[in-house]
């Protein structure tokens, strides 16, 4: 009885997630982003990159030949929390710039997706940019504000009456 019961809890817990994966609805948290002219990673939490698993690139249309040049590319990592703990479910290189996408594959485990790539799904490449520009102004701002500063402070010293 008891392993019945196990079987029904079990079964309760992963058809859910089976279902989800199938019709590509990821549901992710957040996604982080590391790559080129990024300092550490951006956490993400935009809709269009973090509510459908195929987001980045529809992996049931098969994968492509791998491409001789992809160009850059960021390393994103989709997160699940599950009881205030961070949880990876998985890793992929997209290639905003050419349309292509590496799929490192699950964190935990593996698929049939693994170590392909795959071209991008051309629906991800203008929120991915507005976050990369958003982050590039915000960058800037403070080093602005500091120029600003720091000019304000060399006029006020040149302009000061002379004895």
């Amino acid at each position: 009885m008891k392993k019945l019961a196990t079987l029904i809890l079990l079964l309760g817990i992963l058809l859910p997630n089976i279902f989800a994966f199938a019709q590509g609805e990821g549901e992710f948290d957040y996604v982080t982003i590391e790559g080129p002219g990024i300092t550490g990673e951006i956490n993400v939490t935009n809709p269009a990159l973090t509510q459908v698993f195929f987001a980045f690139a529809d992996f049931s249309q098969g994968s492509i030949d791998a491409p001789a040049d992809p160009g850059q590319g960021y390393q994103v990592v989709r997160v699940h929390v599950v009881d205030n703990n961070d949880q990876p479910f998985d890793q992929l290189h997209y290639y905003p710039y050419t349309g292509y996408v590496y799929y490192d594959g699950l964190v935990e485990g593996s698929s049939a997706y693994d170590g392909k790539w795959y071209a991008a799904n051309p629906a991800a490449e203008e929120p991915f940019r507005d976050v990369l520009s958003q982050r590039a102004r915000l960058t800037w701002i403070p080093f602005a504000v500091l120029l600003l500063l720091l000019a304000g402070f060399l006029i006020a010293y040149r302009t000061k009456p002379g004895k």
